[in-house]
């Protein structure tokens, strides 16, 4: 039985801690990918390690135990949104965070110290409210550097940010986003939706996971 860990932020997190569902895996797209992979046979024991309010730097600092120690098999993340709203409020630029470093740090000590497998997906923001417009260049920053990380590894990617705004054309915002950052349901089986296509694709193509 394959050991599926999930890092990430708040949307990630989804209210894991709170009893909102009986497995501690929260109500958003953690708890639907669980579900998906039931539904289709495959024996995988899902874990939900998000922490609300985490950066790339936090999750660096508790990777020790919130993943080395739990000896995965897969692990996925889910980080920048909470790197860039530090940038819009203090002018701290994400290289001057190390954002870059910080997740090849990740990267490199996953892949060090277990046999995991990595899958890496870039953040993503709604323009809605409209201030969040202006962090749109910053979350593109970050899932630049995500991908650019990834690839390095050889590992697979998943964009977001386009995807969601694409869905939310088509929807509309309120249908995906309770306040422009985290996700309604129909948001999160979005998400879900692009990690079991990965998944999925990955699995047709022999390709370890």
């Amino acid at each position: 039985m394959k050991k599926i860990l999930f890092l990430g932020d708040s949307i990630t997190d989804a209210h894991h801690n709170l009893g909102v569902d009986d497995r501690g895996l929260g109500d958003g797209y953690v708890q639907m990918i669980a579900r998906r992979l039931e539904e289709s046979g495959e024996e995988a024991r899902v874990e939900n390690r998000g922490h609300d309010g985490f950066t790339v730097q936090g999750l660096w600092r508790m990777l020790g135990r919130d993943c080395i120690l739990r000896k995965p098999d897969v692990v996925s993340i889910l980080i920048g949104c909470n790197d860039v709203g530090i940038m819009m409020n203090t002018g701290k630029s994400l290289n001057e965070q190390g954002f870059a470093r910080y997740y090849q740090n990740l990267l490199e000590e996953i892949l060090t110290e277990t046999v995991a497998d990595i899958i890496c997906m870039g953040p993503f923001i709604f323009p809605h409210p409209e201030e969040y417009r202006r962090w749109i260049p910053g979350i593109l920053m970050a899932e630049q550097m995500v991908k650019e990380a990834a690839l390095a590894y050889g590992l697979p990617f998943i964009p977001l940010h386009e995807e969601m705004l694409k869905e939310a054309d088509r929807k509309g915002y309120d249908a995906l986003t309770e306040d422009g950052i985290h996700l309604t349901r129909e948001g999160a089986k979005i998400v879900a939706g692009k990690w079991m296509e990965c998944w999925r694709k990955r699995s047709h193509d022999n390709i370890k996971i």
